[in-house]
């Protein structure tokens, strides 16, 4: 809820860009990135945030890293888990946070779902299995081409 000592948590008044993360936060999410190599986690992390955030192309902001190492670092944590592991170790303390425990112990089935995996929805229908349909019009392709 936005009230005004809430609004105060969420202010980046002194970062570059509303994206950027802040010391609280990168000392929550340094501990889980591999070791720093010739490029500043910070500033990569900053980047790939900056563009997931506005949707730009990687080219777009020009104060940032180089475009190329932005999206190698991308695919280098995404590939190797580290993401993962961010996101994980995020959640875990959100809820601890929260009051709840690190793993939740509840799932929730909603029955329409459960309704349609009953009854095979569309996508798992095996093409082969299922009648052709017939068109009222003539039509030049034939039907085994037809849905390829």
């Amino acid at each position: 809820m936005w009230t005004a000592e809430n609004r105060g948590n969420y202010e980046r008044g002194a970062a570059r860009y509303p994206s950027d993360v802040t010391d609280a936060e990168w000392a929550l999410i340094e501990p889980h990135l591999p070791p720093e190599r010739n490029r500043s986690r910070r500033e990569i992390l900053n980047a790939i945030l900056y563009v997931l955030t506005t949707g730009c192309q990687w080219r777009m902001p020009k104060d940032l890293p180089p475009k190329s190492t932005v999206h190698d670092y991308f695919v280098e944590w995404q590939c190797d888990g580290t993401l993962l592991r961010i996101h994980h170790a995020l959640y875990v303390q959100a809820r601890e946070l929260a009051g709840k425990e690190a793993s939740p112990t509840t799932t929730i089935v909603d029955s329409q779902s459960v309704k349609g995996a009953e009854k095979g929805g569309r996508a798992s229908i095996p093409w082969a299995t299922t009648r052709q349909r017939k068109s009222r019009a003539r039509s030049g392709t034939p039907p085994s081409t037809r849905w390829a």
